[in-house]
């Protein structure tokens, strides 16, 4: 019986220790892929920076895709 008691108690522990290192390479998936994300969103940001200089220095209007800045009338 004290056989197959620390057989089973070793088997638990390798299971654990087999789940700890699955988990830490999910953890390793996710961030890696959290840190492509952000680099993809500073490449796109950097561009679209980079567009609006090259328009402003030719006189061409700003091409926005978002809410303005400020409003133009005062009314509200």
């Amino acid at each position: 019986m004290a056989n197959e008691d620390d057989f089973r108690k070793s088997e638990q522990a390798e299971s654990a220790a087999a789940r700890g290192k699955r988990a830490r390479n999910a953890a390793a998936v996710r961030q890696a892929e959290r840190k492509a994300k952000a680099a993809a969103k500073l490449r796109e940001n950097l561009m679209r920076r980079k567009t609006q200089a090259r328009a402003r220095r030719a006189g061409a209007a700003d091409e926005a895709q978002g809410l303005p800045a400020a409003k133009t009338d005062e009314s509200s």
